[in-house]
């Protein structure tokens, strides 16, 4: 028998393999009416025929997953919202569409109505966006993507998943604050983000040629034995170590160094955003009682009203537990159509607002990548928290 995800399943009664219109329930009349796009990569076209069967008999694809469980979120946030004398209309779009791809939906002007857009996207369809909200003045919420996609000069972009150099930028925050006087060890491997992230720490440490830190980067290759790295360490001294690769298998042999070494090398490793994705730091019988840290825009103990209220609306309906993209897609939705309805003629004014926090804190700031620019170039979520990967469990820390 072939597996398909209960909540494709639903999904796809849902919408029909087509743009429809998830709206809240109300009384005909002359209510305000918000209209908002919520766009994901959904690939239903390339995955169902018209009648909703699977193309050539496959099993269903895992990479459709994401974009179905970041949509799935929003639509149960659309069902929970309780919004008095307004009415919100919310639509659909599957951004890897045949017929109706990002462009397409532009050229055509299917989308010149919306009041906000949401979207789990990135590369082209982010662009694409980008691009059109700036043109029609419309608030544009990247919820997803940890990155400004070259976009500039664009004052309605909202980048809710920090990008890669806010992440370092707190990283280094935190040493400055509590490592001053500690010996650090940027290692990375070659790659053009690693790059990145070496450039990132060394024009943050040294403003007018005089470094604040005692920052040493090594580049090692894929070859690098847990022998050399003992010679760069001080058995006397607490060492930070910064695994400054987004490469998982990069990654895992330098956390397996640091382990071998840390009963006689006092170590701190911290290792880059996307780290806690990696299935080797999830397994409690590897690297026992030695912590690794990194630092992420989200976090959630999911024990408050929200979380239990989208878990048990999503295990009502898909029989199952939500992922972290049900939960980004809940949260998203619910928090910025909540400031919508609120402050319709001035949400980017409000994108701080606590009193419609769902599960995690923000602090959105307006970025200006050059310091004569009259104009954001966009505004970032700078709220990041340091969390502690231990034994397989994560939990948050206030410092590493």
């Amino acid at each position: 028998m072939k597996k398909i995800f209960p909540s494709v399943l639903f999904f796809m009664l849902a919408i029909g393999l087509s743009i429809n219109l998830f709206a809240q329930k109300a009384a005909a009349g002359s209510l305000k009416t918000y209209r908002v796009g919520i766009f994901a990569p959904l690939y239903l076209d390339s995955v169902f025929t018209t009648e909703g069967k699977l193309r050539n008999n496959q099993e269903l694809p895992r990479f459709i997953k994401q974009g179905v469980d970041f949509v799935n979120g929003a639509k149960i946030a659309l069902d929970s919202l309780v919004i008095t004398k307004q009415l919100v209309n919310a639509y659909i779009f599957d951004t890897k569409s045949y017929n109706f791809p990002v462009d397409q939906l532009i050229q055509l002007k299917k989308i010149d109505s919306l009041d906000l857009i949401i979207g789990s996207v990135k590369d082209l369809e982010f662009k694409q966006l980008s691009s059109f909200a700036l043109a029609k003045n419309i608030p544009f919420i990247s919820a997803t993507y940890p990155n400004d996609g070259g976009v500039t000069a664009n004052p309605f972009l909202v980048i809710v998943n920090s990008t890669l150099k806010a992440h370092c930028e707190a990283i280094y925050t935190n040493l400055l604050k509590n490592h001053g006087k500690e010996k650090i060890l940027l290692i990375r491997k070659k790659g053009l983000q690693e790059d990145k992230i070496a450039a990132y720490f060394k024009g943050m440490n040294e403003v007018d040629r005089k470094p604040f830190l005692n920052i040493q980067t090594i580049s090692l290759d894929s070859n690098f034995t847990t022998e050399y790295l003992q010679k760069k360490l001080d058995s006397t001294h607490q060492s930070i170590i910064i695994g400054a690769s987004l490469d998982e298998n990069f990654s895992t042999q330098l956390t397996s160094a640091c382990y071998d070494l840390h009963s006689n090398y006092p170590i701190t490793l911290i290792g880059m955003p996307n780290w806690d994705g990696f299935k080797i730091f999830m397994r409690k019988d590897l690297y026992q009682d030695f912590p690794v840290y990194f630092t992420s825009p989200y976090y959630n103990t999911k024990w408050d009203e929200y979380s239990k209220l989208l878990i048990a609306g999503y295990s009502n309906k898909f029989k199952g537990k939500p992922s972290d993209m049900v939960f980004k897609g809940f949260e998203s939705t619910h928090f910025f159509v909540k400031i919508l309805t609120a402050f319709p003629n001035d949400l980017l004014s409000h994108l701080n607002d606590t009193a419609y926090k769902v599960f995690t804190d923000y602090n959105f700031r307006p970025i200006f990548l050059k310091k004569e620019n009259k104009v954001p170039d966009y505004f970032e979520n700078k709220q990041l928290y340091f969390i502690k990967i231990l034994n397989g469990g994560t939990a948050r820390v206030f410092q590493f």
